[in-house]
């Protein structure tokens, strides 16, 4: 493991450890990924390492959050509503994985340079907006 992925972990366990939890009610130690809740939002924590053409890696940090299921109706129009907050909502994109029928409030950055302020601020947007969005889209959209 690399020292800049080590870091990087002890700066997720103090920000989780600064807002209330327990690392090991939160920390997966097998899967090296933490789980918890912000209101009504799942929040989901990992490095995922990427392997290059050239042979060499990189390692990023991503944050999660599933937000609902794709609805039975109005796909287009909810397509276009997802598309529509991706350019106002900052730092936070919308996606909806491979194979998969939810929507995830998704935040993504290569942990080279990060700091603990950086890391700190990237997870916090990414609770306030899952716990928002969430609401909103499954009243907008499922209501």
């Amino acid at each position: 493991m690399s020292a800049q992925k080590e870091k990087v972990i002890e700066m997720i366990h103090q920000y989780t450890e600064s807002v209330g939890l327990k690392r090991e009610a939160i920390f997966n130690q097998e899967k090296e990924s933490w789980n918890w809740r912000t209101g009504s939002a799942r929040i989901q924590v990992y490095i995922e390492t990427v392997p290059l053409s050239s042979g060499n890696t990189r390692e990023y940090l991503r944050i999660f959050s599933p937000l609902m299921q794709l609805p039975q109706n109005n796909l287009l129009e909810f397509y276009r509503h997802l598309l529509e907050l991706n350019d106002t909502k900052l730092g936070v994109k919308l996606s909806v994985m491979p194979s998969s029928s939810w929507v995830y409030a998704t935040y993504e950055r290569d942990i080279r340079g990060i700091d603990y302020h950086e890391l700190s601020t990237c997870i916090a947007d990414l609770e306030w907006w899952a716990d928002k969005l969430d609401d909103e889209l499954k009243a907008q959209f499922l209501g």
